[in-house]
């Protein structure tokens, strides 16, 4: 069996909502958040996900990724693994793109890091320690965290640079699925967000 990773990205916050910077700052989830975990933790517990016995689950440990998967359903069963917490966005935490852009114009986190933060090096090296989890065994895996690592994570599965990751977009509490197509490393479902989707 070709190993996959699943990946969740927590519910909304006040600065997700805002679009604030959101690296290291330990925000906590809001209502919506919350009611989004739940119901993407009843859609993956339904078929054909059914649980997901067998699978191995990490979290990041900040507490918007911590909560959304307990409120999914996993949290007994998840680790909490410091490779997955967001971009440390050093002196750029907390601001909107427009700010940054304000007195950085042509600023692309995904080609020139943050200062006083992590840069694009050690960002990729994060998510390939991850990917290299994630391959080592005969099983799936989910891991709840963040936007911009998530992105990250999905560069790195296809072999691409982490510039890549400016490309595919994740809203919160998506679901996405990285796996395998003819031998290759594919996206198998993208940034899914039809468990939030009400009649």
């Amino acid at each position: 069996m070709a190993p996959r990773i699943l990946l969740a990205r927590h519910g909304q916050t006040q600065w997700s909502v805002q679009g604030n910077h959101t690296g290291r700052t330990d925000i906590p989830l809001l209502d919506t958040g919350r009611e989004g975990a739940k119901l993407l933790g009843e859609r993956l517990h339904r078929a054909p996900w059914d649980g997901l016995p067998g699978v191995e689950v990490r979290t990041s440990p900040l507490v918007r990724a911590a909560e959304t998967c307990e409120i999914a359903g996993f949290g007994e069963r998840a680790e909490r693994w410091d490779a997955l917490m967001e971009w440390d966005y050093g002196a750029y935490e907390g601001l909107t793109p427009a700010q940054i852009k304000a007195d950085r114009p042509d600023w692309l986190i995904w080609r020139d890091g943050v200062p006083e933060g992590e840069s694009v090096a050690e960002v990729t090296a994060r998510a390939d320690e991850v990917v290299g989890w994630a391959r080592s065994a005969d099983r799936d895996v989910l891991v709840f965290a963040h936007g911009h690592i998530l992105r990250a994570l999905a560069a790195r599965w296809l072999g691409e640079d982490l510039s890549f990751g400016a490309r595919i977009r994740l809203e919160p509490t998506s679901l996405s699925v990285l796996g395998w197509a003819y031998g290759e490393p594919a996206m198998e479902r993208w940034n899914d967000t039809g468990h939030l989707e009400t009649a």
